[in-house]
Order: structure tokens, then sequence, then C-alpha cells
């Protein structure tokens, strides 16, 4: 390793920096004054680039033609934006800040059909840019013009923000808004178009970061979760709402990662170690320390680590005659199904998907609805008890049974692991740090191809003969009530109520001579342990385990089943695991444009039951109750 590839990769690093500064910045101002953790932020890099390419082959690849596309696409974006904020958004402020966060995950299911449906499925990557098109020598190395454009650019883009920030106005009303919204409200600042102009902001910058990449990178469908985690560690790395936290942040992070592919392989006290493959996970690795000794980030300043799962919660109520009537009937449907083959052929299936799906997340909203521990990394336990389940069966050779026990025990030391350090923070700073710790799991089973299998997952895995067919639809089931009634049981033990009161009120319970911190732990193995239960399950279901089940998409998916039913009902996540598992496969076969409408469904159902359908329809029996 010569100085020069150090020199080179350090410069590719500023380039990376720059790109990335631009989509964070934009997700810290919005989150600074608004708090809305935007999901669709990357939708809107998505689509930056998407305009971009469009209009660059309607206008031509001139340098007018180029750069006026680069800028329109931008501003489009921006327009995008502000009506975002218009037509939705400013409709559910006053909900629970979770319930925000599931309206912008509809976005990006509805915008990332809208790239499909205008552009196709097809990668598009657009031309170089015109008369910066050839290379710099550096040191006998050779490095993009372009990317020597965007080293300028990023510094540029921070110097004029915080100007902006600090010698305008509207600047200083978007700080004050940052300490204290209702304040500045009472002073009489429209604090509601500020918001849009935020976001607008906000959008035109993802905007601007996503048509910029036109020479860099091809337009393709998922580009937006793969840039919104990117954007989340920045962000929260750099202190949530700090521009100049977001910068420096981006310019490690880059750093970080150019200084990876520079070192490639190197031997450590015997050991070969590949740096390059640290590239997929370096960002989430810093972020984990950073959030383990400095939470709210380089350049921000401590908080109260609030919950912010939403509004106070009325006390559990244990369930009458006639929900537990209903609950019967259910379970006698489930247990009857196998028996309708002939009838309902793929009934049996789809309810064993949604048993499964029930399971995994009642596991979340263990944690996060009796417990306020919002979690955006829960797929690494149900994926380890997957894996766990797999290697038990097929290296080790265990048996059926004892690699199913496998499962629980395998994810819950995980959760124990990483738990001890997230069980210190609370609301958004320890769901990031899960996700960091969710894409290192990750990390490690997507590359160590010789015990994982890597990319490929493992396969083969099948329940033995006695139990297949109708006999392994009945262990799920069984095991799906048990997992139920266990919570449920527990919600009401005296664990239950301190785990509640310790979510409603740390210090108060601390006061009482509540363990804080040993509480918090103990409810989140108790979820990693009942997520593992749903991947080991999940494996003898569908035969084999991929990477792909601890992916963030996962987690989303199971974040939006809790959020779906109702955070605050213990039947929320069994109403939201079945109405979501079910819209899922019945839109999938209606359209191919099924994100879409499952997306404007998810915005009706947020829109019209800003609690959760669960806690919608115990809402109504309240109040007829009370009439």
């Amino acid at each position: 390793m010569t100085a020069a590839t150090l020199l080179v990769q350090a410069l590719n690093g500023l380039a990376e920096a720059s790109s990335l500064f631009l989509v964070a910045v934009g997700l810290s101002l919005i989150f600074g004054v608004s708090r809305i953790v935007n999901f669709a932020h990357g939708s809107l890099y998505m689509l930056g680039l998407y305009g971009a390419w469009h209009l660059v082959h309607v206008w031509g690849d001139t340098p007018a033609g180029f750069w006026g596309a680069v800028l329109a696409s931008a501003l489009l974006v921006g327009l995008l934006g502000a009506l975002v904020e218009l037509l939705l958004l400013r409709r559910i402020y006053q909900a629970p800040e979770m319930f925000q966060l599931l309206a912008t995950f509809a976005l990006v299911l509805v915008f990332d059909d809208l790239a499909l449906f205008v552009w196709g499925p097809e990668d598009l990557l657009g031309p170089l840019a015109p008369g910066l098109e050839g290379s710099a020598q550096v040191l006998g190395r050779y490095l993009p013009e372009y990317d020597l454009l965007l080293i300028v650019i990023g510094p540029l883009v921070w110097l004029a923000l915080w100007v902006l920030l600090n010698r305008s106005h509207w600047g200083r009303q978007i700080r004050a808004a940052t300490q204290d919204r209702e304040m500045l409200g009472a002073l009489g600042v429209n604090a509601v178009w500020l918001f849009t102009s935020v976001f607008a902001l906000g959008a035109f910058l993802a905007g601007l970061a996503g048509a910029l990449q036109l020479p860099r990178q091809p337009a393709s469908l998922g580009l937006d979760l793969a840039v919104i985690g990117e954007a989340f560690v920045v962000v929260v790395v750099g202190g949530m709402g700090s521009i100049s936290g977001a910068f420096l942040a981006a310019l490690i992070i880059a750093q970080l990662k150019a200084l990876c592919i520079a070192l490639g392989v190197v031997e450590i006290f015997g050991v070969a170690v590949a740096f390059p493959k640290l590239t997929l996970v370096i960002e989430f690795l810093f972020m984990a320390v950073v959030l383990i000794f400095r939470p709210w980030g380089l350049l921000g300043k401590p908080t109260a680590l609030a919950r912010t799962v939403g509004e106070a919660d009325r006390p559990l109520v244990a369930a009458g005659r006639g929900l537990r009537l209903a609950a019967l009937a259910v379970a006698a449907l489930v247990l009857a199904l196998p028996a309708l083959g002939d009838t309902w052929p793929y009934a049996s299936v789809i309810a064993q998907d949604m048993l499964i799906a029930v399971v995994f997340a009642v596991s979340l909203h263990f944690m996060m609805g009796l417990g306020g521990m919002v979690s955006f990394g829960h797929a690494a336990y149900f994926g380890l008890g997957a894996y766990g389940v797999a290697l038990a069966f097929k290296t080790l050779g265990w048996g059926m049974l004892a690699s199913l026990a496998a499962a629980p025990v395998l994810a819950g030391l995980a959760a124990l692991a990483f738990g001890w350090f997230c069980v210190r923070l609370a609301g958004v700073y320890l769901a990031m740090l899960t996700l960091a710790f969710g894409q290192i799991v990750w990390s490690v089973v997507y590359q160590w191809d010789a015990v994982t299998g890597g990319s490929n997952g493992m396969i083969g895995v099948w329940p033995e003969p006695w139990l297949e067919g109708a006999a392994w639809y009945y262990v799920v089931a069984v095991m799906a009530f048990a997992v139920v009634v266990l919570v449920r049981r527990v919600a009401f033990a005296p664990f239950g109520m301190a785990l509640r009161a310790v979510r409603d009120s740390a210090p108060r319970a601390e006061a009482l001579g509540i363990d804080v911190r040993r509480v918090r732990l103990v409810g989140f193995c108790l979820a990693g342990v009942l997520a593992g239960v749903a991947g080991g399950l999940f494996v003898f279901s569908k035969g084999g385990v991929s990477p792909e089940s601890l992916t963030v998409g996962t987690s989303v998916d199971v974040l939006v089943m809790v959020l779906l039913g109702g955070i605050q009902q213990l039947a929320g996540p069994v109403v939201g695991a079945v109405a979501f598992t079910a819209m899922r496969d019945y839109f999938v076969g209606l359209t191919e444009y099924w994100g879409a409408l499952f997306g404007g469904v998810i915005l009706l159902i947020v829109l019209v039951f800003p609690q959760g359908v669960a806690g919608q329809f115990s809402r109504w029996a309240m109040y007829r109750r009370r009439a």
C-alpha cells in the first residue's frame, strides 16, 4: 500500500462524504424541526436520480441540459416534499410519532412503484457530466474530474446552510423550532408553514444528492432503502438536527470506508482480515461505538432520552367474556383449517405464514408496547433463530426438536449481549443502536460463506417425516397460541407491571425501588427469545433461510405489523400481523404495482385509525360502555 493509493482513496472518500452529507443533511433538518423520522427520505433521493436521468435525455447531455436537469430534478423533488407535508404529514402531527414513521414507510412503497411504473425495472445509467468526462492524475493515480467537483459541492452546501440558519430570520425561526415549538407558536410564528418550508428544503437536498449521482450511479429500484440506512447513521452519529455534525459524520464514515478499501487484506496476529468486507458494515460499527459512549452524537446536545412511542397509555384491562369467546372461536377456526383443504386449498399455507408473523410481531410488541423500547433491528433475532436451527439441523446433525431449541437460545444470547448496551438508551437513539447491531449481524451472516452459505443461504431444512404436512401446521399453531398466552400472562404479572412502569416514567420507577436497567434488559432478552422462536418455525416452514431474513426490510415489516394493529393493545400485534400478511399476499397476486396499493391502504389506516386497528376498536368499545 503506497502513499499515492492512500491519497487517492482519501480523495474518493471526500467525494463520497459530500454525496452522503447532501442526502443526510435534509433528513437532519426535517427531524430537527418536525421530529419526524422520515423513512421516505431515501425515496426522494431515488426520485431525484430518476428525474435527472429523464430530463437529461429530454434536454440533451449538453452543459445546459445536464446541469439544468440536475437542478430541475432537485426542485421537482422539493415541490413533491412540500406536497407530501401539506397533504399528509400535516394531518398526523398530533398522532403518535411511530405512526408518523408508519406513514412515511407507506410513502416508500408508493414512490417505489411510481418509479417502476414510469421508468420500468431496469437500471438506468446517465451520461457523464459535459466537460468533466476525464480524470485528473494524482501521484500517478487517476481520479475522476467529476469527483473533484463533488468534493467542492459538499462544503459549499454546508456553508450555505450555515449562513441560512445562523444569519437569516427564517433560519433563526428554524433553530427556535428545534428547541421549543410551542413557545415559537405562542410568539405568533406560523409554525405550520415553517414545517412545510423545512420539509421542502430537506426534500430538495435529497433530490439534489440523487441528481448529482447521475454520472456515478445507475437509477434503480431499491436504492431508497439502501440510502436511508446510511443517511440515518450520519444523522444520528453527527447529532440529531446538527448540520455541522452531519458533515463531520459523513466525512468520518466515508474516510473509514475508503481506508478499508485501501488496506485490502492484512494479517493481524496471524489472522488474515479482509478489510474491504467491512465496507458493508463499517458505518454501523462506528455508530454503535458513538452511541454507546456519546448517545447524543458527536456534535449533538444531551437531551432527555425519553420514550417516543406516543401518548401515555391507559392501564391494561383483562379481556372480557365476549373477547375471550371470540378468541376461542378464532383458535378453533385456525385448528380446523387443514380439514378444509378441499374447500380452501391454500388456507392452511397462508394461515401458517400468519401464525409465524404473529409470533414475530408479538415479540416486538412485548419490548415496544410494554417496554417502550423501539427497535429497527429486530430481524437480527428472527434471523439468528432461523440460522441457529439450520446450522444445528444441517451442520451439527441434531434432531428436529433439539434444533428448534437452538433458535431461542442463540437469539436470546445475542439479545443479552446487544441489549446490555441498548437498554442504556431510549427513543430514536435506542432504535438506531438496534439497527446498528442488526446490520452487523446481517453482514457477518452474508459474508461467512463457509458456515452460513453467504448470499445463497441454507436450504433443505424440512420437518422430519412424522411432522410433515398438517402435523407441522399444528405445531406452529400451538406454538403461536402458547406465545400469545405467555405474553398476555407476563403483561399482567408483577414483571409486566414493572416493565410498564419503567416505560411510563423511569425516574419514578427507580424511586420506587425498581432496577430500571435490569427490567429493561430482561424485557429486551425475552423479546429476542420470542423472535428466535418465530425464526425457528419459519425455517422449517420454508425449508431454508437466507440473509434476507436479517435485513432492515424484515425489521420494518414487523414494525409495520405492530403499528398497524395498535401499539397500546395486547391484541394489536395479532391483528396487525394477520392484516399485514393477508393484505400483502392478496395485493401481490392482484397487480404488479401491489406495493403502491399496499402503501395506500396503510396511509388510509394511519389517517382513519391513528391508534391502530385494534386500538381504534378498543376506543369505540370504551365509548359505548360510557354511553
